[in-house]
């Protein structure tokens, strides 16, 4: 073997896939900055947090089904680049609308262009993505993506608070400015994931497809496809938000710690989260890849599973340690690394590729409106039982998740 074929670039490591793993980093330090300082920001402005439940909701909504509109806006008329650009710009845009803000209105109108593109941009990046590569390096190729992203989401709360506190001591006008002058120097990030999107990513093209109706194309994908629909959905329903995550370290952790130190440390672990799932990310990916993907990612909804229980535990026996609730947050990196990695690769398996953005945005629109289901039950659950039947609920949900996800047919376009 020659020294150049011995250090040459893996194929499935090619400009597209670079290019969307740059632009994935760049728009989640945007994304996550500008949301790990937006609770404050609401605060200062004295907006309630029921307002910030209305705002989330909403915005979660809209970018559910706006992932399914816009798959199948792609296959019809085959602009998925334009779209993926379009929908960069619009989160990016998302900072404007806060910077600008004097009140909870301005917020709701900019998380919900911010979500609506996030909404456009996903299923058809990842369509994008499955057209570039072969079906032996999937899962390479999508871990190598979702670690970048997860490292933009590492680095971006840890961003947004040092440049809160770096223009807090500039002591500006008043409270708000502070917050305003983050929310507009992430416009440069922002900018930069669109452009780098746009002049790296090569769309290998899909033709337009003027006769494509959307109703009949639905019922049309595969019947296994539309199975593990159904098993992603049912696990889903139990995939509660980490943001319960978090409040539950917090509220383990504030009898010993104060209440400050304890959403303090909590945050901290959340970092941690995301260090773990941006290392496990491309191993697991490799993994899937040697061993066969929904094997893989059965495990990972096992580890789902594991995560919840433990945290019902946790509740249970009235746990504050920070070593325990480090593990579980550990795992909990774990298994999102699985899940948004192989999710998407296993979609590329099970359908063609003239559909591929109405089944990537199908995808996405089952995996937020679960999202939004498990969160309701398990914080109602929460506050009118207790922590230890939501996230006990939880985890029997997403069992049952795991076992559909289990008995599902070999997808035919996996080679392993």
């Amino acid at each position: 073997m020659s020294k150049a074929t011995r250090f040459a670039r893996p194929v499935w490591l090619n400009r597209t896939v670079i290019g969307a793993g740059i632009t994935s980093a760049l728009g989640d330090v945007t994304h996550e900055s500008a949301s790990v300082i937006l609770p404050g920001f609401l605060a200062v402005m004295g907006i309630p947090a029921a307002a910030l439940g209305a705002i989330e909701g909403s915005a979660d909504a809209l970018s559910s089904f706006s992932k399914l509109g816009a798959g199948y806006v792609a296959d019809r008329l085959g602009h998925r680049k334009t779209l993926v650009t379009i929908g960069y710009a619009l989160t990016t845009l998302m900072l404007v609308f806060f910077a600008l803000a004097t009140g909870w209105v301005m917020v709701l109108v900019g998380r919900i262009v911010g979500w609506l593109g996030r909404g456009i941009r996903g299923p058809l990046r990842d369509a994008i993505m499955a057209q570039a590569i072969t079906s032996e390096t999937r899962g390479r190729a999508f871990g190598f993506h979702r670690a970048a992203d997860s490292l933009g989401a590492v680095a971006g709360p840890l961003l947004g608070v040092v440049l809160l506190s770096l223009t807090d001591d500039l002591h500006l006008n008043d409270a708000t400015s502070s917050f305003r002058v983050v929310f507009w120097l992430m416009l440069i990030p922002g900018i930069a994931s669109v452009l780098s999107f746009a002049i790296l990513v090569i769309d290998e093209g899909s033709s337009p497809n003027p006769a494509l109706r959307f109703w009949s194309t639905l019922r049309a994908l595969p019947r296994d496809f539309r199975r593990y629909l159904g098993a992603v959905g049912i696990f889903g329903m139990g995939d509660f938000a980490p943001t319960l995550l978090i409040l539950g370290a917090t509220e383990l952790l504030t009898p010993r710690l104060g209440v400050v130190h304890a959403a303090q440390v909590a945050g901290m672990l959340y970092v941690g989260r995301n260090v773990v799932q941006t290392l496990a990310s491309f191993p697991i990916g490799a993994l899937a890849d040697k061993f066969g993907h929904r094997h893989v990612l059965v495990c990972g909804y096992a580890l789902g599973v594991a995560t919840a229980a433990l945290m019902a535990v946790a509740f249970a026996l009235h746990l504050d340690s920070v070593v325990v609730l480090g593990s579980i947050f550990a795992l909990a990196g774990l298994y999102i690394a699985v899940e948004e990695a192989l999710e998407a690769s296993l979609t590329a398996s099970y359908v063609e590729a003239d559909v591929r953005g109405t089944s990537y945005g199908a995808l996405g629109s089952v995996n937020g409106i679960g999202d939004f289901v498990s969160s309701v039950f398990v914080g109602y659950l929460w506050t009118a039982v207790s922590p230890v039947a939501g996230f006990g609920l939880a985890a029997a949900v997403m069992a049952i998740g795991t076992a559909a996800m289990a008995t599902l047919a070999k997808p035919t376009g996996e080679t392993r």
